[in-house]
């Protein structure tokens, strides 16, 4: 038995025909639907990237307990364990974040590994003169940052298709297959960046989204609220659209390869991604800083199981990233580990009987979301401060860079969890998540009547039942007490209607700021200053507030809105902070 995994990064299930997009051009994802079982309620677990791979690797929810991070030493890895079991793992991978600080254990745990460079600002080819930039529509700092400098010098050496990363990435997967297709008992993980931003497709691609454009290059949106016109928007779209265009030419070779060598008879073929990606979507770009909308949250994923033979078929079954692990496990007959929270696929793939009743999925310290499938609940911090929360690790890195040791002064012991084969962690004080989820609130939709996440409801029947559920899945994965506190859920998940008002009235108490009472704050400013007020060092917090107050005050301001918060930045930040400040104040404007 052999398996092939192609994974993409960003996949956004919504631009795919398979599940109802019109206006795209993929007749391989097509051609994959005939061939697989379609999964119509696949969502991700643990976002963005290394925290989803983790997942694949592990079968276990990391979010709980850790942010973006590698493997760690107690973790069950599934290429490893398969590679233990006499089963021969290959990766091929221009995903750059596997050789940084944050994803440097990921690789090493298959037979073998090759690394395609290039995408997205890896730091690959050296130029210490600066790079010409384009006149271009993705803002100001990012544009002059040292990443896309680097992405326009990487550009410059794919002149043709063929040097492109991806395109690099599926030669050296095919050359695996091509090497060993007589050869049994082995799994290719064959993974591009790809579609992920910045969206850089070749001209051919393009051509099949004609369009009108008078506007500067933009092919890398922001990780920010829409602030372009609506031509620039719609531009983005169809770039974003080439080159899932290109990734789906790479996809059909594949499918090639297996045909001339008649492999769907003995080798598994799963197709998945990560999580997906907003386009304009509840006036957001990207991912990270707004709510996991379903644009996100929601995945596509294709599977054909040789023994089964299941073909053209589609699945209702609720089914996560966490489940890729087992299926793989089981498929080549390696015993699940006790602590994997996922489980084989192959009962839905053959009846579409389910594995789970929900799905829980969110970023380390943002909401915790799930859904059944007709209802989406993304549960909030109750606390402006979005504490307690801590880092769980015995290695400790963030993407690119080590923890700070300023974030390692204060070290607590943590005794071991469920899943740590008796280890004991370091415990260390996290910050509030790269965005302070506390501004968005806790969000209800009925994905049944409305899909596309436009009005939210308000029902405290299915709030408390969904509160419920999420305090059965904090249990069952061993998550940190803290984590009941940040979200206000107790541990048994019991609470009344007339506890779930107050609560909300003491939320509503807390998103007030304690100065200037006698004035109006928008909501939007008050989100700003609390922004604020987690990005200054809290011993100089008290006299930002004053400063601020006696700004307003001397300003002889009515009222106190998202213009006063940023007059007050202008005038009172020095300049190598404004930039950063009004980033993250302009995030906690946005309330949608």
């Amino acid at each position: 038995m052999r398996a092939i995994m192609v994974m993409f990064d960003s996949l956004n299930r919504h631009m795919l025909p398979n599940y109802g997009c019109d206006w795209t051009h993929a007749p391989n994802f097509k051609r994959l639907g005939e061939r697989t079982v379609a999964f119509d309620q696949s969502y991700a677990g643990s976002l963005p990237c290394m925290p989803a791979r983790r997942e694949l690797h592990t079968g276990r929810y990391n979010f709980l307990h850790r942010s973006w991070g590698p493997i760690e030493p107690f973790d069950h890895s599934m290429p490893e364990m398969l590679k233990q079991n006499g089963v021969y793992t290959h990766l091929v991978t221009d995903h750059q974040h596997y050789w940084e600080d944050g994803g440097a254990t990921y690789h090493p745990r298959y037979s073998s590994f090759e690394m395609v460079r290039g995408q997205e600002g890896d730091p690959w080819k050296g130029h210490v003169k600066a790079p010409e930039i384009p006149e271009t529509e993705t803002p100001e700092p990012f544009a002059s940052s040292t990443m896309f400098k680097q992405d326009m010098v990487n550009r410059s050496y794919f002149e043709s298709e063929e040097d492109h990363p991806q395109a690099v990435t599926f030669s050296l997967g095919m050359d695996f297959i091509q090497k060993n297709k007589d050869e049994d008992n082995w799994f290719l993980q064959l993974e591009t960046f790809d579609p992920h931003e910045p969206f850089f497709a070749y001209q051919q691609y393009k051509e099949l989204y004609p369009h009108e454009y008078n506007g500067k290059h933009f092919d890398w949106p922001p990780y920010y609220f829409v602030q372009e016109s609506d031509e620039v928007v719609e531009h983005g779209k169809y770039e974003y659209a080439a080159l899932l265009s290109m990734c789906d030419n790479y996809l059909g070779k594949v499918m090639d390869m297996m045909d001339e060598h008649d492999m769907w008879k003995d080798t598994m073929l799963i197709v998945n991604t990560d999580h997906g990606y907003l386009l304009g979507e509840h006036g957001w770009w990207s991912k990270s800083v707004m709510p996991v909308y379903d644009e996100i949250a929601h995945t596509p994923l294709f599977v054909w199981d040789p023994r089964e033979g299941k073909k053209g078929e589609r699945r209702q079954s609720i089914v996560q990233t966490v489940d890729l692990a087992p299926t793989l496990l089981e498929f080549f007959g390696v015993p699940l580990p006790e602590d994997m929270d996922g489980k084989p696929l192959r009962q839905v793939i053959q009846s579409d009987q389910p594995i789970r009743e929900n799905a829980l999925f969110g970023f380390h310290g943002g909401h915790v979301n799930i859904t059944d499938g007709h209802y989406v609940y993304m549960r909030g911090p109750v606390s402006p401060e979005n504490k307690p929360l801590f880092e769980y690790t015995l290695m400790p890195t963030h993407m690119r860079q080590p923890f700070a040791p300023g974030e390692l002064q204060n070290i607590e012991i943590q005794e071991p969890f469920s899943f740590t084969q008796g280890c004991q962690l370091m415990k260390i004080q996290a910050g509030t998540g790269f965005v302070n989820a506390f501004q968005y609130g806790s969000k209800l939709f009925n994905l049944t009547t409305d899909p596309k996440q436009k009005e939210e409801i308000e029902d405290l029947e299915i709030e408390l039942a969904f509160i419920q559920k999420i305090a059965d899945q904090l249990r069952k994965n061993d998550a940190p007490k803290e984590q009941f506190i940040r979200l206000g859920i107790p541990e048994d998940g019991n609470m009344t209607i007339e506890e779930l008002k107050k609560q909300k009235e003491s939320i509503r108490k807390a998103e007030k700021i304690n100065i200037l009472e006698e004035y109006r704050w928008d909501r939007a400013a008050q989100n700003q200053m609390r922004a604020l007020l987690n990005i200054t060092p809290e011993n100089t917090r008290q006299k930002l507030l004053k400063e601020f107050e006696e700004f307003v005050l001397g300003m002889n301001y009515m009222e106190v809105n998202v213009e006063v918060i940023e007059r007050f930045i202008e005038v009172s930040l020095p300049k190598d902070e404004k930039e950063k400040t009004k980033y993250f104040i302009g995030l906690a404007g946005r309330t949608s």
